[in-house]
């Protein structure tokens, strides 16, 4: 079975989801392309084919168009074949839509996966031109965020899909409520972790004290919720607790978390480590007591997998998929997102609970993260995927 996979770029070292899931289906003789946008030369896990770029030289652009044509006269019927479902007003633009989609009116594919659902915008019939069944994924921006700038965008996309992937139900709900009609078949397969690279060289030795160990891995960026967790901790602060706060990590929203932290007087307590290898993460998640994910709006997110794999206590937000990562009260806790009054309230009572029930919460999440998300039920939840009668 040929399956084409679109993403912007490969996959990096640390996107687990996506390399675990080509390298599953080509254990099972699948055979998995790559349309992205760019490729690096270091990605070598199956073959990249790329997007025409757009030139901003006219000569080379006139040039990249002319070979780019020719190399599509025998394609064609599937050019015709688009043009009568798209029935494009300015037929201009229509054509550079087919130069800047060569590679997939080219395809020869059983499945077409949009690996997130916005890739699939423009390309919505695609798939059906080819002759192949189209899949997308919904994973937390593209159908959290995206929809409520651009308001019933996926329209379209409803009428020419034939299987959706979401992670986590959430997600499933969200597509609902965007039009997602009831005839398309809708998989659930969460993200998955590494879970013998993320486990601990030592269980946690928990100690009642007023000096916490706190930390945070994600994008700086308002989703994340990182401004509200600085509240909460100031709210800590004032309770008399001492504390340390990493937060690992890049992104556009530094400086305001930074002067938020410097606003309420502990900036000293922060630490913020950018961004760092999987075996750094790991060594930093080991060496704390409590992860925070407080995110505003989160699909489901792989570092709360690995710090519960880790032994960590995790306390997270109800945003999206988070609530089924983290059971309440069961293997961490979950607190309503955007009120840190409730947040600084958890932090203060899980600091205060006893060894003997910490670590009751940590072997439950270890346990499950151990046999629920783990990469081998992951790609093997892949290859039934694709396998499903439709």
């Amino acid at each position: 079975m040929k399956i084409g996979l679109v993403l912007a770029q490969p996959p990096g070292y640390s996107e687990t989801f996506f390399n675990s899931k080509i390298n599953g289906l080509q254990a099972q003789g699948f055979e998995v392309t790559l349309f992205c946008q760019q490729n690096r030369s270091d990605f070598t896990a199956c073959q990249v084919k790329t997007f025409p770029a757009k030139k901003r030289n006219p000569i080379t652009l006139a040039f990249s168009f002319l070979t780019t044509y020719i190399s599509l006269l025998p394609y064609l019927r599937r050019i015709v074949k688009w043009y009568r479902f798209e029935k494009p007003t300015n037929f201009i633009k229509f054509l550079k839509r087919v130069y800047l989609n060569a590679p997939l009116l080219k395809a020869d594919l059983d499945w077409l996966h949009f690996g997130f659902g916005t890739m699939a915008l423009g390309k919505e019939s695609l798939a059906k031109v080819i002759g192949a069944k189209k899949a997308i994924s919904f994973r937390g921006f593209d159908i959290g965020i995206y929809p409520i700038k651009h308001p019933n965008c996926y329209q379209k996309t409803w009428k020419y899909l034939d299987q959706l992937h979401v992670i986590s139900n959430d997600l499933h709900q969200l597509a609902i409520k965007e039009g997602l009609p009831s005839t398309i078949p809708v998989v659930k397969i969460t993200p998955a972790i590494d879970v013998h690279f993320f486990k601990p060289k030592e269980l946690t030795s928990f100690q009642n004290s007023s000096s916490l160990k706190l930390i945070s891995v994600g994008r700086l960026h308002w989703k994340k919720g990182f401004e509200e967790t600085i509240r909460a901790l100031n709210i800590v602060k004032k309770a008399g607790y001492d504390f340390t706060y990493t937060i690992i990590g890049e992104g556009d929203q530094y400086e305001r978390i930074a002067y938020a932290a410097y606003e309420f007087g502990f900036l000293e307590h922060i630490r913020f480590l950018g961004k760092l290898s999987r075996e750094e993460v790991k060594k930093e998640v080991e060496a704390a007591e409590i992860y925070i994910q407080y995110s505003i709006q989160e699909g489901f997110c792989n570092a709360v997998l690995e710090a519960q794999a880790l032994g960590k206590l995790c306390i997270v937000s109800d945003a999206e998929g988070l609530s089924e990562n983290v059971l309440h009260e069961q293997t961490g806790w979950v607190v309503p997102k955007i009120q840190p009054e409730l947040l600084a309230e958890k932090i203060i009572a899980v600091s205060q609970l006893s060894a003997e029930e910490k670590n009751k919460i940590t072997s439950r999440a270890m346990a499950r993260v151990k046999e629920e998300f783990n990469i081998e039920k992951q790609q093997q939840a892949f290859v039934n995927f694709y396998q499903l009668p439709l």
